[in-house]
């Protein structure tokens, strides 16, 4: 299984979001890692379909997913960074809506909502209204909808942001066991988060890909005038020496 993106790019007007963008992704966890209007939104963008592209291709297991169309969908979960959920719903009634929405039916639909429920802690309060959950609650809802119809890739925006540092210990170790079977894709400005659990992580520049390593990989490139008088040098310096403006 893999998502290949070939000379990916967008433009809003004269401005180049994505340009020439190339990168293969196979199962594991890809951290990414921009200042804002980097290019991290319209990638995850690019990939749901939810704009066009102006160049380049995706292709999923070597063909466009514009060809897959619906096929490549099935395939596919998004969490996105705004909880918008429906505060009067239960927890289960959200999960089989978002079900519905992706066309699973009946008892199959009945049986995924009791395992992302459970897979995602939130069992034990499925008949609870979501408007009365916490914050970190209303994240887990988020990601057990992305979870609905087993899906191969999972896109994850902002999956901590506004979390306690317990629930956000919670979410990435959750993430992290799900990434074993599937591809996920990280945005967070949470770079801690990041240097966790990312597999691989990827440093976006003005819609460039500047480079792709290991965590690890990435500190020990940074030169040695970069490096902290003081303690380990972390994820976050490899951010402020590479996209720093």
């Amino acid at each position: 299984m893999e998502l290949e993106i070939k000379n990916l790019t967008k433009r809003y007007g004269d401005n180049v979001a994505l340009r020439d963008f190339t990168i293969t992704f196979e199962p594991g966890i890809y951290g990414i890692l921009g200042a804002n209007g980097a290019g991290k939104s319209t990638l995850m963008n690019l990939i749901t379909d939810n704009v066009k592209r102006d160049g380049g291709s995706i292709l999923y297991d070597g063909t466009d997913i514009l060809e897959l169309g619906d096929k490549f969908r099935a395939r596919l979960g998004f969490m996105p960074q705004q909880q918008g959920i429906y505060d009067q719903m239960t927890a289960e009634s959200f999960l089989s809506y978002m079900g519905r929405l992706k066309g699973i039916r009946g008892r199959e639909l009945r049986q995924q909502v009791g395992d992302v429920l459970g897979l995602t802690n939130l069992a034990d309060v499925r008949h609870k209204k979501v408007g009365g959950f916490s914050g970190g609650m209303k994240q887990r809802v988020l990601l057990a909808q992305a979870l609905m119809g087993d899906p191969k890739v999972l896109l994850l925006d902002e999956p901590t942001a506004g979390l306690d540092p317990r629930e956000r210990v919670r979410i990435r170790t959750f993430i992290k066991e799900l990434s074993q079977d599937m591809i996920v894709l990280l945005t967070t400005h949470i770079v801690t988060d990041i240097e966790s659990i990312a597999d691989q992580v990827l440093l976006i520049k003005k819609g460039e890909l500047l480079r792709v390593d290991t965590p690890h990989a990435l500190i020990e490139s940074l030169p040695a005038d970069w490096r902290p008088v003081m303690g380990i040098p972390s994820l976050e310096d490899v951010y402020m020496y590479y996209l720093g403006e």
